[in-house]
């Protein structure tokens, strides 16, 4: 199985997820087949640093986009606030999903891995605390671009400075993708680890979330229980052959947010919700 239609089924798999995330009303299983998504999609970053004929090029090409992206969920989150009624509440509802944001992250983390560049490697460890202690004081202090509901903030500063804790799916997928990186010469060892992987996911939302530390542990571990399903991408994984495939080269970087920018205008637009 190439790359591409890799690439295809992980973005019918995202798709029919958010569809269930944004219609009001959708069977559960949408978002089982969603969990296939993440991974495929993380495995293809490994295989596009590893054809790509310019590392730097791929990497400012999916900064460039996340960076797009998280600009256009700000400006809507800041122009369209709605909020729709939860069980007699009302909950702020505002737009987050960047998944481009940590594939960045990974591509940036492999490159800086295979070159071992160590000091640089250094560099990014203490880049996270300095952006972590920077994106607190600008939300807290100073309130800057602040909304009702912080983590869309947060989730913003996070893919601007490249904050491993601040963007869609948290350092485990950040992990994961070095992990990909590491085994990907053997199918085998990439198969055990993999499944280790998905052991720790499906035993994190028993024992920890929402308990060690309250948001921080929400912060970490960004998963519901159903996030342990991704196990079933590895077959598919382990069916790639090597081969990049052909054509949609920014067809995936153009559809992704332009979907979720679709769905989350007919959510709104299906709840009638009011707007601020």
């Amino acid at each position: 199985m190439s790359n591409t239609k890799l690439k295809i089924i992980a973005l019918t798999a995202m798709v029919i997820d958010h569809i269930g995330y944004f219609i009001p009303d959708m069977p559960d299983w949408f978002h089982w087949l969603g969990r296939l998504a993440a991974p495929i999609f993380i495995y293809c970053i490994i295989i596009g640093y590893k054809h790509t004929s310019s590392i730097k090029k791929y990497l400012v090409r999916l900064y460039v986009f996340a960076f797009g992206m998280s600009v256009m969920n700000m400006i809507i989150n800041q122009i369209v606030h709605y909020y729709e009624r939860r069980e007699a509440i009302y909950v702020d509802y505002y737009l987050t999903n960047n998944f481009l944001a940590p594939l960045f992250l990974i591509g940036l983390l492999i490159m800086l891995l295979d070159q071992r560049q160590t000091k640089y490697l250094l560099y990014f460890f203490v880049w996270q605390i300095i952006s972590t202690i920077l994106s607190i004081t600008l939300v807290e202090k100073y309130s800057l671009l602040s909304l009702n509901d912080l983590t869309a903030t947060y989730m913003f500063f996070g893919t601007i400075f490249g904050n491993v804790l601040l963007t869609e799916g948290g350092i485990l997928f950040i992990v994961l993708g070095i992990l990909f990186y590491l085994t990907n010469k053997n199918k085998g060892v990439l198969a055990v680890g993999y499944l280790l992987f998905c052991l720790i996911i499906f035993v994190i939302p028993l024992k920890w979330r929402g308990g060690i530390g309250g948001g921080i542990s929400n912060i970490l571990f960004p998963f519901d229980d159903t996030q342990w399903l991704m196990i079933f991408a590895l077959p598919l994984i382990l069916l790639y052959n090597g081969n990049r495939g052909k054509g949609a080269k920014y067809f995936f970087y153009i559809f992704y947010p332009v979907h979720i920018v679709i769905l989350y205008f007919i959510h709104l637009w299906m709840l009638n919700s009011t707007p601020i």
